[in-house]
């Protein structure tokens, strides 16, 4: 055997170019690929996004006719102008509770108590006194005419006569101190009993059974009102006007209040007051509305929006709202009117039936119903399927 070491090294097979060079190579295609589908998606999107018209949406609504003559439109809270947070003149724990939220009161019912038992055992010892004074009355009363009958008749002193004339007054300013005391009592009595201060219905309770009630709420563990509680045939709007609009509105001036919780019911109203000062922070004055009837669903602290009228026209009063929206979203095609949705950001026409004129806006009879979203201020570029961006 050949001592010589075999030199195998020149039996290892190469794989460096073949198959690094055949890696970069897919390697290279992959990356072209990605670049090239990223830059087409982008010049897509470009494309696309440039060609699309840019719109705006416009809600169908509900509104009366009436709003086609309104001069100016502002929002606002029912406020109750008799309201009254009720309290006691006394202090003490709060005994009895006898209404809660809701509940109709008239004046002068007994609404709540206090603990009076201090109070009654200060009347019961006064009355008490007054009873001893009166017991004692006849005799010191008797006792002093006999002295003065004695002195007359030479047969007793001065002093004696002064004694009996001075034990006499006492008696008689006991008398007076005991029925002060009675009358005081008896008011702080009558103080620790919380009355309706007028008919209302309350509107919050802000004190339970145990708690303490004082006049002025004068530590954090007591209340200072009892209950809240609100005419309610006192309501109005109150609402703010800009300085700029208050030159419309005048008094006595015809309005249409729509409370936001029911917008398809209307009420008709009138300017009750414009408060003579402005707010110099919002720049606004204060218009008091009232109604010229309303129902049980109107109710202190709700919004509501009205609409100054500038005149009525004859029958409108009593008409119902109807669907609306404005005349700039109508379009007409082949003698239909016509407006347009949007869906998958394409405009969709839709055909409908349209009605009254009311000023700038249009009623609907059919195709439409309340809260639908319609393209507002159509031009010739919108068409049935155009490519769409809502604003």
């Amino acid at each position: 055997m050949d001592s010589k070491k075999v030199d195998l090294s020149s039996l290892k097979i190469d794989r460096s170019n073949n198959y690094e060079g055949k890696n970069r190579s897919k390697y290279l295609i992959y990356t072209v690929i990605v670049i090239a589908i990223v830059v087409a998606g982008y010049f897509i999107f470009r494309l696309f996004s440039t060609s699309a018209i840019k719109v705006k949406l416009t809600t169908v609504v509900k509104q009366s006719p009436a709003k086609s003559n309104a001069v100016l439109t502002a929002s606002g809270y029912i406020v109750a102008q008799r309201e009254a947070s009720v309290s006691s003149k006394g202090t003490g724990v709060l005994e009895y509770l006898g209404v809660v939220e809701g509940d109709k009161v008239k004046k002068g019912q007994i609404i709540a108590r206090l603990d009076d038992r201090d109070i009654v055992a200060q009347l019961d010892e006064a009355k008490s006194s007054l009873q001893l004074y009166k017991a004692q009355l006849k005799e010191v009363e008797n006792n002093y005419n006999r002295e003065k009958e004695l002195f007359n008749r030479g047969l007793s002193s001065q002093q004696a006569l002064d004694q009996a004339e001075s034990t006499y007054n006492i008696l008689l300013a006991n008398i007076s101190i005991a029925e002060a005391r009675i009358r005081a009592s008896e008011v702080a009595l009558e103080n620790m009993i919380i009355r309706a201060p007028f008919d209302g219905t309350v509107l919050t309770k802000n004190a339970e059974v145990g708690e303490i009630v004082a006049p002025f709420g004068a530590s954090t563990t007591s209340r200072a009102a009892v209950v809240t509680i609100a005419d309610m045939t006192s309501l109005m709007v109150e609402t703010d006007v800009s300085e700029s609009n208050i030159e419309k509105i005048k008094q006595d001036l015809d309005c249409e209040i729509v409370l936001d919780a029911y917008s398809d019911k209307s009420y008709q109203g009138y300017v009750f007051k414009i408060v003579p000062t402005a707010d110099r922070s919002k720049a606004t004055v204060l218009v008091k509305v009232g109604f010229k009837s309303y129902d049980n669903r109107v109710l202190p602290e709700m919004s509501a929006k009205v609409s100054f009228l500038s005149e009525k026209k004859e029958g409108e009063e009593n008409q119902l709202p109807v669907l609306t929206i404005p005349l700039f979203a109508v379009d007409e095609v082949d003698g239909k009117k016509i407006v347009y949705s949007v869906m998958d950001d394409k405009a969709i026409q839709k055909e409908i039936v349209t009605g009254r004129l009311l000023g700038n806006y249009v009623e609907i009879i059919s195709g439409l119903k309340e809260g639908d979203e319609i393209i507002d201020n159509l031009d010739e570029n919108i068409n049935d399927g155009v490519q769409v961006k809502v604003l």
